[in-house]
């Protein structure tokens, strides 16, 4: 099995548990996401599981699911406790940081593991009008990965993330 088959499954998830020994023999770095409680009112799920509900909500997509896979890598090395709230400032460049020597480990095209680092360092940051007039279709890999994101937070706290993503939608349709 590769590792594009084990992420390319209909029941991505499903197939994860199922074969968790052989990704992480791949992918070794992923072990200290599993069971990291996030302890933060906007997350529900501990790190490992929130990358699963990601995932979960993500296109049959290759690039994508690995990106979703290893966007939050970095939070279990980039937190800060503040009054007994987990804050992850950093973590999408920490993700990066661990993310590259696999991509490179893995051996994928340096024009592939550039797009997906800059996806992952990227899955947080806002997504404007001016960013789609440049690049439709990388900005809309994006939304798809902050979609995905957004969707796998506290349901209770979803609102704000809802209406931003809309909107940040109606860019792309009046495009």
């Amino acid at each position: 099995m590769e590792l594009e088959e084990l992420l390319m499954e209909e029941d991505v998830v499903s197939n994860i548990r199922e074969h968790l020994p052989f990704l992480l023999e791949k992918i070794p770095e992923l072990k200290p996401c599993i069971g990291f409680p996030q302890n933060h009112p906007h997350h529900h799920l501990d790190v490992w599981e929130h990358t699963l509900c990601a995932l979960r909500l993500c296109p049959d997509d290759f690039e994508l699911r690995l990106v979703l896979l290893l966007h939050d890598i970095g939070k279990p090395f980039s937190y800060q406790d503040e009054e007994g709230v987990r804050h992850f400032h950093g973590h999408p460049t920490k993700s990066r940081e661990i993310a590259e020597p696999i991509l490179k480990r893995l051996g994928y095209p340096d024009s592939f593991c550039r797009e997906v680092l800059s996806l992952i360092e990227e899955h947080d940051m806002e997504i404007t009008k001016e960013d789609i007039l440049k690049n439709y279709d990388y900005q809309y890999k994006r939304y798809l990965i902050q979609r995905c994101d957004a969707l796998a937070h506290h349901p209770e706290k979803l609102e704000k993330r809802k209406r931003y993503l809309e909107d940040v939608f109606q860019y792309f349709k009046k495009r």
